[in-house]
């Protein structure tokens, strides 16, 4: 089975939300490095509405820094499914899916290919539970921000899971990426 990875950018506190940090560089090259190892990104339809269309947008019109562009364009060409009950339309290389995204992610996981990427927090008790990710990679950033949506709401999970350090990074702004596998 292919393994599936859950990545994320988290405040101290656990609060996920992309207004809190500034990307660097270093930062842009880490996360397209783990693009590599990836060959489909699984969305909800917020998150992939906040990357897409602008990620898109910047692959094709090669506007931001070296490091936004190269993200860009490996983030842009790798397939995508987006789990949505309103989305109406997405383009060619991004299939939406209307309900069941365990039961659809599972079939995904025994397909063969790479690494499939997670970038969900609203299915993530549910993927979890379902004992569907193989992998957490967050990046925690050196702030507290004290509000917004928690990494994963109190209660959500119906039993611990107790995962495994393979790898950390530090980062010159302060960030300090940590890779767990499941225990």
């Amino acid at each position: 089975m292919r393994p599936v990875t859950f990545g994320m950018n988290i405040s101290l506190d656990g609060y996920c939300d992309h207004t809190f940090t500034i990307p660097t560089e270093e930062l842009y090259d880490y996360f397209t490095g783990m693009m590599d190892d990836v060959d489909l990104v699984f969305f909800g339809r917020v998150m992939y509405q906040l990357m897409f269309p602008y990620w898109a947008d910047v692959a094709r019109d090669q506007s931001g820094t070296p490091g936004e562009i190269k993200f860009a364009e490996r983030f842009t060409a790798i397939d995508k499914v987006v789990v949505s009950r309103s989305l109406e339309s997405a383009p060619e290389n991004v299939r939406i899916i209307r309900s069941n995204p365990a039961a659809e992610l599972l079939k995904l996981k025994q397909q063969p290919g790479k690494k499939i990427s997670v970038d969900s927090v609203s299915m993530l008790p549910e993927l979890i539970s379902a004992g569907l990710i193989d992998e957490f990679n967050l990046v925690i950033h050196p702030v507290i921000v004290g509000k917004g949506r928690p990494i994963l709401p109190a209660g959500s999970l119906q039993e611990q899971l107790n995962l495994k350090l393979v790898e950390t990074k530090n980062f010159s702004s302060g960030a300090v990426a940590h890779h767990y596998r499941k225990g």
